[in-house]
C-alpha cells in the first residue's frame, strides 16, 4: 500500500484547525502533488480562515508529507489526458481543479503500477472522476492485468476511522469538529446528513 494522495480542500480543512494529527493517526503519513501543495499555500497566503493550514503544511516533515512530482512523464501525461479530455500541456496551464486532476493521475500511475492507493478527496467532481478511474482498474483486474486498485475516501470517512480515538472520544468532540470543518467548508453535507452522530463505538 502506497500513501495515501490527498487533494487540497479536506487537507487545507484539517491542516487550518490544526488538526494534522487526527489526520496521519488515521491515514498514515501522506502524499500530494505539487499542485495540491500550490493550491494550499495559495490559499493560505489570500484566504486568512486558511492562515494555519499554509503554516501547518510547512512545518510537516517529510515522513509526513511526500511532495510528489508534477514533472510530465508519459504515464502521467497519458492519466492526465483521460481524465481531462485534453493534453497535459494544456491542462497543467488551467489551474482550476488542477490538484484533484493531478490527485487522481497520480492515483492512477501508481495502480497501473501494481500498488493499492487511497485517495482523499471530497469535491463531487473529483470523486465522480475518481470512481470512474477506480471502475476502470477494476475492469482491467478482471481482464487478467495486474493492475492495483484506488480507494476513495472522504473527510466524513477519516471522522468515522478516528471516532473513539484520543481525537475524537465523544460526540461532542465530533460535533464540535465537524461544525469547525463545515465552517471552513459548506461543500460537506450537514452532519444530520451523515452518520457521525450514531457510530457503533459511541455508548
Amino acid at each position: 500500500m502506497t500513501r495515501p494522495i490527498i487533494d487540497a480542500s479536506p487537507g487545507i480543512n484539517f491542516f487550518s484547525l490544526n488538526k494534522e494529527r487526527l489526520l496521519i493517526a488515521t491515514l498514515g503519513p501522506l502524499s500530494a502533488p505539487e499542485a495540491v501543495r500550490d493550491e494550499v499555500l495559495r490559499k493560505s497566503r489570500t484566504e486568512s480562515r486558511f492562515k494555519a493550514g499554509g503554516q501547518v503544511w510547512r512545518k510537516l516533515e517529510p515522513r509526513y508529507m511526500e511532495v510528489l512530482s508534477d514533472d510530465v512523464t508519459d504515464e502521467l501525461a497519458t492519466a492526465v489526458n483521460r481524465i481531462s479530455g485534453m493534453p497535459v500541456e494544456r491542462r497543467i496551464r488551467r489551474s482550476e481543479d488542477l490538484g484533484e486532476v493531478m490527485v487522481i493521475a497520480h492515483a492512477v500511475v501508481m495502480a497501473e503500477g501494481g500498488n493499492d492507493v487511497y485517495v482523499l478527496i471530497d469535491d463531487g467532481g473529483g470523486r465522480k472522476l475518481a470512481g470512474s478511474e477506480a471502475r476502470r482498474l477494476d475492469r482491467l483486474r478482471r481482464a487478467g492485468r495486474k493492475v492495483g486498485a484506488i480507494w476513495l475516501v472522504g473527510t466524513v470517512t477519516v471522522l468515522e476511522k478516528a471516532a473513539g480515538s484520543e481525537y475524537l472520544p465523544d460526540r461532542g468532540a465530533m460535533r464540535d469538529l465537524y461544525q469547525r470543518l463545515r465552517g471552513l467548508d459548506d461543500g460537506l453535507p450537514p452532519l444530520d446528513q451523515t452518520q457521525l452522530m450514531v457510530l457503533p463505538c459511541w455508548p
